[in-house]
């Protein structure tokens, strides 16, 4: 797959023992690559290189659940010059991505005030114009928010009660009905071409089914009576503990109970003595941003995502 240009050659790296040569460039997912090599979240022919007098001036690499047979995301995209930056990407599209298919999205994570910092803003967008090249356009901008021990952990009102879900289809109907309104990009997306139940099984399906941590850890928020109100998905992704999906149903927004689920949501996870626990919503999602404000988690990150979708 190597191929060689004038003064550069375009490949993607023989092995985990090229692991190094591949993070010659900075990024913060470099601490990551090796374990994920190993953990088949990547693999070598999905980590290429441009080499220009044997030193690396350009590389992109794509991220999968571990042992999924196609890449998920191209997260890992570095360069040092915009012509070889542009070659290297061609390159590796075409040999990545199957025939007939679109490119998994692009995404960057950047400091919060990545616009404020001018030399951060001018990296960003030159790398940005790369990908739009490419036939990528902007999808979204979400905020990575964290929640550090010592935080306090918001008290979980009386008017809730709380129990994992009976099953997989009680959870799926849930998710299925706080997608009436959602704000979140992807679902709205996901919405122009299925019913909601198809949109919420899909995600059941493709991400929540796969984390590893125990499912017993998932609450469903109910009133004194049983009647369902919401719903949280506190989860370890295989890098950190995680919110990773928290909703009201339509007919019981505007009366708070979205604090009281995120704090039950929290405190399940902070009683496992945990380091961190992350969480992450839409720019655009204003009420879910302020209610993880309120929680006590700050934007420690923000991520820009990109399609060719």
């Amino acid at each position: 797959m190597t191929q060689h240009h004038p003064g550069l050659t375009v490949r993607p790296i023989s092995g985990p023992a090229e692991a190094d040569l591949f993070n010659t460039l900075s990024n913060p997912l470099n601490d990551e690559v090796a374990a994920d090599l190993e953990q088949l979240r990547r693999r070598p022919e999905w980590l290429w290189i441009a080499l220009r007098d044997e030193r690396v001036v350009a590389r992109a690499g794509w991220w999968s659940r571990p042992g999924d047979a196609d890449p998920l995301l191209l997260d890992i995209f570095d360069t040092t010059s915009p012509a070889d930056g542009r070659l290297l990407l061609e390159t590796a599209l075409a040999a990545v991505v199957p025939e007939g298919s679109s490119p998994p999205d692009y995404i960057r994570f950047l400091p919060p005030d990545w616009r404020e910092r001018e030399d951060v803003r001018r990296d960003a967008e030159a790398r940005f114009a790369l990908v739009e090249q490419a036939g990528a356009k902007l999808f979204v901008e979400r905020l990575r928010l964290e929640w550090l021990p010592g935080t306090p952990v918001g008290e979980v009102p009386a008017r809730l009660e709380f129990r994992p879900p009976h099953d997989a289809d009680e959870l799926i109907g849930l998710m299925a009905l706080v997608l009436d309104g959602t704000l979140d990009a992807y679902s709205r997306d996901e919405l122009t071409r299925m019913t909601p139940r198809a949109a919420a099984e899909y995600q059941y399906r493709e991400e929540l089914e796969s984390y590893r941590s125990p499912h017993d850890w998932w609450r469903i928020a109910t009133l004194p009576g049983g009647e369902p109100v919401g719903f949280v998905i506190p989860a370890h992704n295989g890098y950190n503990p995680i919110i990773a999906y928290i909703g009201v149903l339509p007919a019981h927004r505007g009366h708070g109970h979205i604090d009281g689920i995120l704090a039950a949501g929290t405190a399940v996870l902070a009683a496992q003595d945990v380091p961190r626990i992350r969480a992450s919503t839409d720019v655009g999602n204003a009420p879910m941003a302020a209610a993880f404000a309120r929680a006590g988690y700050r934007v420690f990150e923000r991520q820009v995502n990109f399609t060719w979708s």
